[in-house]
């Protein structure tokens, strides 16, 4: 970590690893924001004598390297590796610890994308899966335990190899136990992927509560901007790190120098934007459970929440993300999302403005007709960071635009 030469502190905090971790000065001019490398390849010394490991682009990237160092101290793990996307990091993990014949464990209300990619690109790969209420302790062993049998996508057998949570849940906001998962399955002999997207490493730390693999979407609160896209994985064992950054090299699917820049940027400020997420989230929750339209309001923050004592142990704050339910059903939900002027009708989620999204048709469109389906009265909120008073007039006004509870 590059931390002040007047630091003493062993153990720096969250937002001091945030800003200086990975981030020397420039050692020629004493720029305190090192350079963005765009250089695909880099001169030898001699056939094979590389300069500090560099050799091309794909393979190393200064820039790239810095991010991944940042991402690595942030989460507590020995290694990060950075995609071009979430899910370019989840194939390419995948594919780094799977074989055809192998079978994966996971939400049954998982984001659509990553449900999309492990069953309807990797499963033509031979890949099986079986969603399963991760608050389920005992579903998850059995299924963990059944492997590839005739209760997943695969038939004829094959050993589970990841067991496969989101927490919070994306969009259905369901906490789970993650030391818990864990135990159940390194039991069975399985690692546990733990997505982070929704939380971030400011309010929680998978790795430190036993999993294995933590994957990001880097595109959402780490880069926290809607301007970039991006993926990661972050490990603590030698060994997944050398499967994952093989796959990494060789598929090659990794972030460009720009990108890593600008979710460097943005990581900088992940625990101050966080906290601003998260009150305001807080706020509007608190709101939407007392209004008639509303028939349920799905936030961790909430003491009404059935995983709000789970996520105050394993969580710093709440986050911020919100799904909502109208009593009005799909109509009402639509007009809702159609209705907003501060909230954005948008994918996506984390940056600093506020987004509005109907998952059912959006973002979780791919898992229509499928035990993932999103409740189509739902809509799913990201606050952002503006004054929580204009968040709550936008929906105030949306709200108030369905008339008599409907």
């Amino acid at each position: 970590m590059s931390l002040p030469e007047s630091s003493s502190s062993k153990n720096p905090g969250f937002n001091t690893r945030a800003i200086h971790a990975g981030q020397a000065f420039e050692p020629r001019t004493g720029a305190v924001v090192p350079p963005v490398h765009f250089s695909s390849t880099y001169a030898q010394d001699g056939i094979g004598g590389l300069r500090d490991g560099y050799e091309y682009g794909r393979g190393t990237n200064p820039t790239r390297d810095s991010l991944q160092e940042q991402l690595a101290a942030l989460e507590g793990g020995s290694a990060a590796f950075s995609f071009s996307s979430g899910l370019a990091a989840e194939d390419s993990m995948i594919r780094a610890l799977t074989r055809p014949g192998d079978h994966i464990v996971l939400g049954n209300d998982a984001y659509g994308g990553t449900y999309r990619l492990i069953s309807r690109v990797l499963g033509q790969w031979g890949i099986g899966n079986t969603p399963v209420d991760m608050s389920d302790l005992d579903a998850v062993a059995s299924a963990v335990a059944a492997g590839g049998t005739a209760d997943s996508t695969v038939e004829g057998g094959g050993k589970t190899r990841l067991v496969w949570v989101e927490t919070p849940s994306n969009p259905m906001m369901k906490i789970t136990d993650i030391e818990a998962l864990a135990k159940v399955a390194h039991d069975a002999g399985a690692l546990l992927v733990v997505d982070n997207t929704f939380a971030s490493p400011y309010l929680q730390t998978p790795l430190a509560l036993g999993a294995d693999i933590v994957v990001h979407s880097t595109t959402k609160y780490i880069g926290g901007h809607s301007d970039v896209v991006g993926g990661a994985i972050v490990v603590n064992d030698p060994e997944l790190a050398e499967k994952i950054g093989f796959v990494q090299f060789a598929v090659g699917a990794v972030s460009g120098p720009m990108d890593a820049f600008l979710t460097t940027r943005g990581l900088k400020t992940l625990g101050v934007r966080m906290d601003r997420h998260s009150d305001n989230a807080q706020a509007v929750a608190e709101w939407l459970l007392e209004r008639p339209e509303v028939e349920a309001v799905l936030y961790p923050g909430l003491p009404s929440h059935p995983g709000h004592e789970l996520a105050r142990k394993q969580m710093k704050k709440f986050g911020g993300m919100i799904s909502v339910q109208f009593k009005g059903g799909e109509a009402a939900a639509r007009k809702v999302a159609e209705s907003t002027s501060v909230f954005t009708l948008a994918e996506s989620l984390g940056g600093i403005e506020s987004l509005m999204n109907y998952p059912s048709e959006m973002t979780h469109a791919s898992v229509k007709g499928t035990e993932l389906a999103v409740p189509v009265n739902l809509v799913r909120l990201s606050c952002g960071i503006e004054d929580v008073e204009d968040l709550i007039a936008d929906l105030d006004a949306a709200l108030s635009s369905l008339g008599d509870g409907s």
